[in-house]
């Protein structure tokens, strides 16, 4: 989740896109640092990722309300696990997973709270397939430090990606040339919302 200048413009829920949880919603705080992932951003990236994720552990580090890790599970991914800080943000998110957890996905979906590059620098390499990387827009240094090390932990498969999404503003050649073994094969953006998905050069 990136920033958004006005909390006020928060919707109150969004809603997930497809799979098992399609069309149940999600309760978004009104938080300043926190933007949910528009419906449109969600319904392109999957639709670059595939419908079905059986199989691929994958991981929301800065889960926010859960709209994209939650999604991932709600196609079936294996293991998906939510990582937030933000405390209210966190209480949040857990309740979001109780109500959906209703009528539960077929994988394994955790919760951690903990800070999202620091956990990812404990992970060991090539451990997860799918990465999702959505840290507030006012932090261009910790989106850097992250992807760097999601090249390290992310898997190399053809199935594998890590997904990006931050102020359009950014330097994407700066942020590109953080990565060495990694392309960008999809982009879109989004009124202030950039999203980028990298697959690795040799999958």
């Amino acid at each position: 989740m990136g920033l958004i200048k006005s909390p006020q413009n928060l919707p109150h829920q969004v809603r997930i896109i497809g799979g098992v949880w399609r069309s149940r919603q999600l309760k978004v705080i009104s938080q300043s640092g926190l933007r949910p992932s528009t419906d449109r951003l969600r319904e392109t990236v999957f639709n670059w990722l595939g419908q079905d994720l059986s199989g691929l552990r994958c991981l929301d580090l800065f889960a926010g309300s859960g709209a994209l890790g939650f999604e991932a599970a709600s196609r079936n991914a294996s293991v998906v696990q939510l990582i937030e800080k933000d405390k209210i943000a966190f209480l949040n998110l857990s309740k979001n997973l109780q109500n959906l957890n209703s009528y539960p996905a077929v994988g394994q979906v955790s919760l951690i709270q903990a800070d999202g590059c620091r956990f990812l620098k404990s992970q060991a390499n090539q451990s997860w397939d799918l990465l999702f990387i959505d840290p507030p827009f006012q932090e261009p240094q910790l989106l850097l430090d992250t992807l760097k090390e999601a090249e390290r932990v992310c898997s190399a498969t053809s199935r594998s990606a890590i997904y990006i999404e931050c102020s359009a503003k950014i330097n994407q050649a700066k942020l590109m040339a953080s990565v060495q073994n990694w392309t960008c094969v999809k982009e879109l953006q989004i009124g202030q919302a950039l999203a980028l998905l990298l697959r690795a050069s040799s999958g």
